[in-house]
C-alpha cells in the first residue's frame, strides 16, 4: 500500500522528496569537509611560524564548517518534518476512508511510516551523488575565500553512504512519525466533516514545541550579557534557532490574523484571499515556516554579527590613544624613537602560538597569537591598567583570551618552547578579539622577533608637524593615522565575518526557500477541486489565480514579520551583550541584506504562486469536478 500511494500520488511526495534529497547532499557534504579538513596535512616546507598559523586556519575551518554541518542538520529535520506534516494533512480525507474500510490506527500508522521509510531511501539514493556536487561547490567557495590552501579538496569515504542512507532514512521517518500519529489518533468521521479533532491546527504538541523553544531562546537572550566578549556573542547568535521553531510552532495563530491585517484589495479576489488565509491556517503555517526560519537565520545571525563586530571597532577607538601607527617587520621601537617629534610608542610584535593548560587528559591545547610587549607602553597606549607585574618569565592574558587569568600556561612559539609559564596578569577582554597572550621583552630571542609582523603605536610631542612626523616614520615601515588603522581592520575583519556569513548561512538560505516552493507546489497540487469549484460558481480564471497570488504574497509577509520578530530576539541578545562588555549598547542593522531577503522571498513565492495556480486551472472546472464523483 505504501508503494502503491506513493505512485499514485506523486505529485503530493515531490516536496518531500526534494526536501530529503537536498538534505542528505548537505549534510554529506559539510560531513565530509570537515573531517577533510580536520586531517588536512600541512603542506612541505612551511616554517615553524607557518605551521602555527596553518594549524590556527585549519582550525577556524573546522569550527566553521562544525557549524554549518550543525544548522544544515537543524535545517533537514526541520524542513523535512513540517513538509510531511503537510503532506499527510493534505490526505486527511483519504485517510479518514481508509479508516472507515475496516484499517485500524496501528495499520494508517504503517502505512505513512511505510512511505517515508521509502521516501527516505529513494532521496538518499539521489541525494549520494548530488552531495559530491554541493561538495564541489562548497570545496571552491572556501577556496575563493581563501579559507583552505587552493590544493584542499573534500575526501570520498566509502562509510559516508551508511551514513547518508541513515540520515535519510531517519530524518524522513522522524518527519513523519508525529503526523502519522496524529492521522491515526483523528475519527474518520471528524476528517471526513473536518471538525473535532482534525479541524484542530494547534496541538498540544504545536503549542508545548513553541513555548518550550520561545523559553530557550528567552533563556539566551537573558543570560547571555552574563557571558563576557568570547560567551555573550555564542549565545546572541544561537538565539534566531530557537525563537524561529517556536515562531513557527505557534504561526497558525499569528499567520492568519497578519495575513488578514495587510491590504489585499476589496474586490473578489482580494475576499476569496482573505477568507483562504483563516479558513486553511495549516496551509497558511506550511508556507511561512520555512520562511520564518530563513529570515530569523540570516537576519537574526547576520544583525548580531554586525552588531558585535561594531562594538569591537567602537571599543578598540576609545581604548587606543596614539597618534600614528607604524607596521614593521620585526621591532622598530628603537628607530621609531629617535624619529623627531615622537614622544612615545608602544611596539608590538605578533608570534603565532600554542597554549597548553591542564596535564595528561586534561591538557588541552589551544593555537593563537602570542604578542611582546613594553608593559609601560602598551598599558599606555590600550588603557588596560598597570602591567606592573608582567616581566621576567611571566605571561598576561590579552584581549583575545583562550589563557586561564591564573596559574600556569605552556605557551610553545615557532621553534621556542617557553615551557610552562606563570600567568600574573590581564587585560579587559576585547569584544572583537586579538591576542591571546602578553609576552615581556627579553623572554623571547631577539632572532625570532627580527622576522616578526610588528605594530608600533606612536604618540606624538604637542606642537609636533604630523606630515613631517609621518614621512620620517614611512622610512621604517607602513605609516597611517590611527583613524586610518582603525578602518583598515575593520574593514578586515567584517570581510572576514562576511565570508563566514556566506559560508553559513547560503546553502542554508537556499534549501529554506526550497522549502517554501515545497509548500506552495504541495499545497496547489490538492487545491484543483477548489479552484474548480470557484470557477463554476462565476469567477474567472484570472480571478482565481489572482486571488491565490494574493493569498501567498500575504502569507509571505506575515512570514516575513514573524521571521522578523524572531530576529529581533538576536540582536536583543547583541544589544544587552555589547553594552555589558562595552559600557555601551551597539547594534548594526544589514538593512540592504534585510531588504534583499525579504524581497527574494515575495519574488519566489509570488512566481511560485502564479506558476503552480496557472497550471492546477488549465483544465475545465467541470472536468476535474466530474473526475472526483
Amino acid at each position: 500500500m505504501s508503494r502503491a500511494g506513493l505512485a499514485e500520488r506523486w505529485p503530493l511526495f515531490v516536496g518531500a522528496f526534494l526536501s530529503v534529497t537536498l538534505g542528505v547532499a548537505l549534510v554529506q557534504s559539510s560531513l565530509l569537509l570537515l573531517i577533510s579538513a580536520a586531517t588536512f596535512d600541512p603542506p612541505a616546507g612551511l616554517s615553524a611560524a607557518e605551521r602555527m598559523e596553518f594549524t590556527d586556519s585549519t582550525a577556524a575551518v573546522v569550527s566553521m564548517l562544525g557549524i554549518v554541518l550543525g544548522i544544515a542538520t537543524f535545517l533537514a529535520g526541520f524542513i523535512i518534518s513540517s513538509t510531511f506534516a503537510f503532506t499527510v494533512a493534505q490526505r486527511r480525507r483519504d485517510l479518514a476512508l481508509l479508516r472507515l474500510v475496516g484499517a485500524g490506527r496501528g495499520q494508517v500508522r504503517r502505512l505513512l511510516l511505510g512511505e517515508a521509510l521509502l521516501l527516505g531511501a529513494l532521496g538518499a539514493a539521489a541525494g549520494v551523488p548530488l552531495g559530491l556536487v554541493v561538495m564541489s561547490a562548497q570545496t571552491w567557495m572556501l577556496r575563493r575565500m581563501r579559507f583552505v590552501p587552493e590544493n584542499f579538496t573534500g575526501e570520498w569515504q566509502d562509510w559516508i553512504l551508511a551514513v547518508s542512507f541513515g540520515t535519510g532514512i531517519v530524518l524522513a521517518v522522524a518527519g513523519a512519525m508525529v503526523a502519522a500519529r496524529r492521522a491515526a489518533r483523528v475519527r474518520p468521521l471528524e476528517a471526513l466533516r473536518e471538525t473535532g479533532d482534525a479541524a484542530r491546527v494547534m496541538t498540544v504538541t504545536r503549542w508545548l514545541s513553541g513555548l518550550i523553544f520561545f523559553g530557550g531562546a528567552l533563556a539566551l537572550i537573558i543570560v547571555a550579557p552574563h557571558g563576557g566578549a568570547a560567551g555573550g556573542p555564542a549565545m546572541a547568535m544561537n538565539v534566531p534557532l530557537p525563537a524561529a521553531i517556536a515562531a513557527a510552532a505557534l504561526s497558525p495563530l499569528v499567520v492568519p490574523l497578519l495575513g488578514r491585517l495587510l491590504p489585499t484589495g476589496s474586490g473578489v479576489a482580494g475576499v476569496l484571499a482573505r477568507a483562504n488565509l483563516w479558513d486553511a491556517r495549516r496551509r497558511s503555517a506550511s508556507v511561512a515556516a520555512p520562511l520564518i526560519v530563513l529570515i530569523a537565520l540570516v537576519v537574526g545571525t547576520a544583525g548580531a554579527g554586525a552588531s558585535f563586530t561594531a562594538a569591537g571597532i567602537d571599543q578598540m577607538r576609545s581604548q587606543t590613544h596614539a597618534d600614528l601607527v607604524v607596521e614593521t617587520t620585526g621591532p622598530a621601537g628603537p628607530a621609531i624613537a629617535a624619529v623627531p617629534g615622537v614622544a612615545s610608542a608602544s611596539t608590538e610584535t605578533s608570534l603565532p602560538a600554542t597554549f597548553t593548560t591542564g596535564h595528561g587528559e586534561d591538557a588541552e591545547t589551544e593555537t593563537g597569537t602570542a604578542v611582546v610587549v613594553d608593559p609601560a607602553a602598551y598599558a599606555a597606549a590600550h588603557s588596560t591598567g598597570p602591567l606592573t607585574a608582567l616581566h621576567g618569565r611571566t605571561a598576561a592574558v590579552g584581549p583575545g583570551g583562550d589563557v586561564p587569568s591564573h596559574g600556569t600556561v605552556k605557551i610553545q612559539l615557532p621553534g621556542l618552547d617557553l615551557g610552562e609559564v606563570p600567568v600574573v596578569a590581564s587585560v579587559p577582554a576585547a569584544m572583537s578579539g586579538g591576542d591571546n597572550a602578553l609576552l615581556p621583552p627579553g623572554l623571547v630571542p631577539a632572532a625570532l622577533l627580527a622576522k616578526a609582523d610588528t605594530l608600533s603605536f606612536v604618540t606624538l610631542r604637542p606642537g609636533t608637524d604630523q606630515a613631517a612626523a609621518r614621512a620620517a616614520l614611512a622610512h621604517l615601515g607602513t605609516v597611517s593615522t590611527t583613524d586610518e588603522w582603525l578602518k583598515a581592520d575593520a574593514k578586515v575583519r567584517a570581510s572576514t565575518n562576511d565570508k563566514i556569513m556566506l559560508v553559513i548561512m547560503g546553502l542554508g538560505g537556499l534549501y529554506a526557500l526550497i522549502g517554501v516552493i515545497n509548500s506552495i507546489v504541495i499545497g496547489a497540487a490538492a487545491r484543483r477541486r477548489e479552484f474548480a469549484e470557484a470557477r463554476i460558481t462565476g469567477l474567472t480564471r484570472r480571478q482565481v489565480i489572482r486571488s491565490a497570488l494574493l493569498e501567498s504574497s500575504a502569507v509571505t509577509a506575515a512570514g516575513i514579520l514573524l521571521g522578523g520578530v524572531a530576529a529581533a530576539g538576536a540582536l536583543l541578545a547583541a544589544l544587552t551583550s555589547t553594552a555589558a562588555v562595552t559600557g555601551h549598547g551597539t547594534l548594526s542593522i544589514p538593512w540592504p541584506l534585510t531588504l534583499a531577503i525579504c524581497a527574494v522571498a515575495l519574488l519566489v513565492t509570488s512566481a511560485t504562486s502564479l506558476i503552480t495556480s496557472w497550471s492546477a486551472t488549465r483544465h475545465a472546472p467541470i472536468t476535474l469536478l466530474a473526475a472526483r464523483e
